[in-house]
């Protein structure tokens, strides 16, 4: 009954599935390997942002430059602020503020952005002033932001003194000197100011991507079994098929109209 099998018809059904199946079973394992590495990153972020935060801040030329492994590290800067800036529609906590950045220009006469607070409620024309004089940041440092960025303010078109992204693209034609790729939000905020919490790296978690792995990961499979199944189907379609003519059943015709 099962002869039928062997016909090239047939061979050409076998050799699609003999294919398809470890190739579904293959997309499927990478998908899955791609989740767990996006795990284990999550987990080695986690990790590393306990140690930054229970480690001493260490100078600023010693972290440089922002990777995912520096972001987030404690590190501290000497230099005196010469310009400050705000930095609309940041949210803290679901509340809507402003963020207050400072440049402070180091003995590379360089400047690097300093996030010295927040601030709730629209950005004013005035903030609280920078300390005058020398002075000695420590904070968290952070990779420069762009139009990609989560929060970040792209549109453009702010007054004077304000700035929608922090990072050096964007600060280096408000300021006559250099600017560090990256930034810091200090530890703690002056009076009138709350502190910016650091950010994790971005797209080093368990975002939607990483779900998105997950997702795809159960759909290679699916599709395995469902080759599988139809494969199966098919099989006893034809068996049927043979076993019913060989046995001289056949579906019923419908009569013809009368006149044909």
């Amino acid at each position: 009954m099962y002869r039928f099998l062997l016909t090239p018809r047939w061979w050409g059904i076998h050799v699609f599935v003999l294919l398809a199946i470890p190739f579904c079973v293959f997309m499927g394992s990478w998908q899955l390997s791609r989740f767990e590495d996006r795990v284990d990153t999550h987990k080695d972020a986690e990790a590393t942002a306990e140690a930054h935060a229970d480690g001493a801040a260490r100078p600023l030329a010693k972290v440089l430059p922002v990777t995912t492994e520096t972001s987030g590290e404690r590190t501290r800067a000497t230099g005196r602020y010469v310009k400050q800036l705000l930095v609309p529609d940041r949210g803290l906590d679901g509340a809507d503020g402003y963020y207050v950045l400072g440049l402070l220009r180091t003995g590379e006469d360089k400047v690097l952005p300093v996030v010295r607070g927040w601030h709730e409620g629209p950005a004013p024309a005035k903030a609280p002033a920078a300390p005058t004089g020398t002075v000695t940041v420590t904070g968290a440092l952070q990779p420069s932001e762009d139009a990609r960025s989560t929060g970040v303010n792209a549109s453009g078109g702010l007054p004077a003194g304000q700035v929608g992204i922090i990072g050096a693209a964007s600060l280096v034609n408000l300021t006559s000197y250099d600017v560090y790729d990256g930034w810091i939000t200090l530890d703690r905020a002056e009076a009138g100011l709350t502190p910016v919490p650091a950010k994790a790296p971005e797209g080093g978690g368990l975002d939607l991507k990483a779900f998105q792995n997950l997702g795809y990961t159960g759909e290679w499979f699916v599709f395995a079994g469902f080759v599988v199944f139809m494969w199966y189907r098919l099989v006893r379609r034809e068996a049927e098929a043979l076993r019913d003519a060989a046995l001289g059943i056949a579906a019923e015709e419908e009569p013809e109209p009368a006149g044909v």
